[in-house]
């Protein structure tokens, strides 16, 4: 049986030939990845290289351990990008502490219910 408590450690060549579930999977990745517009084809610029990506893999269970979807992620291989060649500026979709804590203040002053 699959660890389904982790991200799988197989490649794109193993996924495709393990089960048809995976090429599912990552069919409905791009889709999605196109449906929300994510990204661009653009030309490289000279003196530029392209990222590189790879496909993560995992299995998604249900309460009684019984497989509830095989999911596939596309993911980007930041790791290989120098700062001030590749970016200037970095983002994290990360909220302080002390925006929550005034968030909460708002919500008691307003009598809001908090979930």
């Amino acid at each position: 049986m699959l660890n389904t408590n982790k991200d799988l450690t197989i490649n794109f060549k193993d996924a495709l030939l393990l089960d048809p579930l995976w090429q599912q999977a990552m069919d409905e990745e791009r889709f999605v990845l196109h449906q929300t517009a994510t990204w661009d084809l653009v030309p490289i610029p000279l003196g530029k290289s392209v990222i590189g990506y790879r496909w993560v893999y995992k299995i998604k269970t249900n309460s009684d351990r019984s497989i509830e979807r095989y999911k596939v992620r596309l993911v980007a291989k930041g790791y290989s990008q120098q700062y001030g060649m590749d970016y200037e500026e970095t983002f994290a979709p990360v909220a302080k502490i002390t925006t929550i804590h005034t968030l909460i203040v708002v919500a008691l002053v307003f009598q809001w219910h908090i979930s």
